[in-house]
C-alpha cells in the first residue's frame, strides 16, 4: 500500500529548479584577469567577446538553464557589437531578472573555477563577496572552489580557464 503526501498548507509546498552552467575562455599574454566580477593580479588575461568572465558566464548560464530560458549565447550573443567588450555583470543581473520574474529566488550556488595559474586561494572569498553582493545573496549562499588542472589537459598547460556552477532556485511564496 503506498502512502501519498498531501501538504498540510501552501507553505509546505515549495517548487525547487537546478541549474548548472560551464564556460571555457583561452588565455593569452598581458591584459586583465577577471573571475567573478574580481580582478586578478596576473600576466595574461581570458580572450572573449566581452570581458570574458568564466566564472560569472557558467552563473549566468546555470540561473537560465534553471528556468529553461536557454543560454547566454542566445541571450548576448558574440556577434553582437553591443556585447564587445562588455561587463559580464550586466548579463547575469539579466538572468536574475528573468529568475524574478519567474517567481524564482537563488537559495544557493556551488562554483568551481578550473585553473592552473594563477593560484586562486587569496581571490575565493573576494568573488565569493561579489557574488553574493550581486546576486543579493547572503554570503553563506555562496561557494566558490579552484582546482589546477595538475598540468594535464588545456587548463594544466595553461592555455584556458574554465569554470562551473550550480545554483538551486526556490519558487518565492
Amino acid at each position: 500500500m503506498s502512502t501519498k503526501w498531501v501538504p498540510r498548507s501552501r507553505s509546505e509546498v515549495l517548487s525547487f529548479r537546478i541549474g548548472i552552467g560551464h564556460d571555457t575562455h583561452r588565455l593569452a599574454d598581458g591584459g586583465k584577469l577577471r573571475i567573478g566580477g574580481v580582478d586578478i593580479d596576473f600576466d595574461r588575461h581570458m580572450v572573449g567577446h566581452s570581458d570574458a568572465d568564466v566564472l560569472l558566464h557558467a552563473v549566468t548560464d546555470a540561473l537560465l538553464g534553471a528556468i529553461a530560458a536557454g543560454d547566454i549565447g542566445e541571450l548576448f550573443p558574440d556577434t553582437a557589437d553591443e556585447n564587445k567588450g562588455r561587463d559580464s555583470a550586466d548579463f547575469l543581473m539579466a538572468a536574475m531578472q528573468a529568475v524574478s520574474q519567474q517567481g524564482y529566488r537563488v537559495q544557493n550556488l556551488d562554483c568551481i573555477v578550473f585553473a592552473q595559474k594563477p593560484k586562486l586561494s587569496p581571490y575565493k572569498r573576494p568573488i565569493e563577496e561579489k557574488l553574493a553582493e550581486l546576486l543579493q545573496l547572503e554570503l553563506s549562499q555562496v561557494n566558490v572552489k579552484a582546482k589546477t588542472g595538475e598540468s594535464v589537459g588545456p587548463i594544466g598547460r595553461q592555455e584556458a580557464i574554465s569554470a562551473e556552477c550550480v545554483v538551486l532556485l526556490a519558487k518565492a511564496i
